[in-house]
């Protein structure tokens, strides 16, 4: 039988947010619920043992399972995820649940208005962001300035990890994928602007798109250099346009 909602968790070397019970909060909340749901952890080539946590975690817990890529970044491994799964509706959220999974409540309760893509957003009104640095916010608002003018108007959040999308959409948008699709291996940590890509091309297909306020909390990381990573995604959002240009998305 399909699953109402497949949640689908990517990793990149975990093991401090193993420790907080991270996946364990989530496995409560879906126990609760009256809807059928799988949980996919896809893991972004770990280095330092978050693949045998995975494992181990998954072998105890029904309705869960882990698949292995190599290191090629975020979009490569959330979209992996995405197409593995095979439930109605189909959530990409953060390891460290900064937004909790507890939110996508407020998307489904948009879903079911026949949205195929609802994305959560910390910029809209009714959101709430606690604890961010105020650099980080204003990285945020200067990026979506940019996405504003070049990709995809009148969304004002892209980048927020907590996304959720029909099973038709899934397919089609995932697939569809050109700047973020077939990725190289690389060696250092890096999401990128896969949500841009993704939104682009969903907004061309006529998707219907709902953007929805959500409760976010700021979880301090390594993994973002606010100068190097501003660069690289505003260059990929250059070529994003450049793609689309040369009938890639078609």
């Amino acid at each position: 039988m399909q699953p109402f909602l497949s949640v689908i968790i990517p990793s990149y070397n975990e093991q401090k947010n193993f420790a907080s019970g991270v996946l364990d909060t989530v496995l409560t909340y879906l126990q609760a619920q009256d809807y059928t749901w799988e949980v996919i952890l896809s893991d972004d080539g770990s280095s330092d043992g978050t693949v045998e946590l995975l494992h181990a975690f998954a072998s105890k817990n029904q309705g869960v399972r882990v698949l292995e890529n190599k290191h090629a970044g975020k979009a490569a491994t959330v979209s992996s995820g995405m197409l593995a799964a095979t439930g109605s509706w189909r959530l990409f959220t953060d390891f460290d649940q900064s937004t909790p999974l507890s939110e996508v409540e407020k998307l489904l309760a948009i879903a079911r208005d026949q949205y195929d893509v609802v994305i959560g957003s910390r910029e809209i009104a009714g959101a709430q962001r606690d604890d961010e640095p105020f650099y980080r916010h204003l990285m945020g608002r200067v990026f979506n300035l940019v996405v504003q003018i070049l990709a995809v108007p009148g969304i004002y959040d892209t980048q927020c990890g907590f996304k959720l999308f029909s099973d038709r959409a899934t397919n089609d948008l995932f697939s569809r994928l050109s700047v973020y699709g077939n990725l190289a291996e690389r060696r250092d940590a890096y999401t990128g602007a896969f949500d841009v890509e993704l939104l682009y091309i969903a907004r061309k297909m006529k998707y219907k798109i709902a953007e929805v306020p959500i409760h976010w909390e700021h979880r301090e990381t390594n993994r973002v250099s606010p100068v190097k990573d501003s660069l690289r995604m505003f260059f990929d959002i250059v070529r994003i346009r450049f793609a689309a240009l040369r009938g890639r998305y078609e």
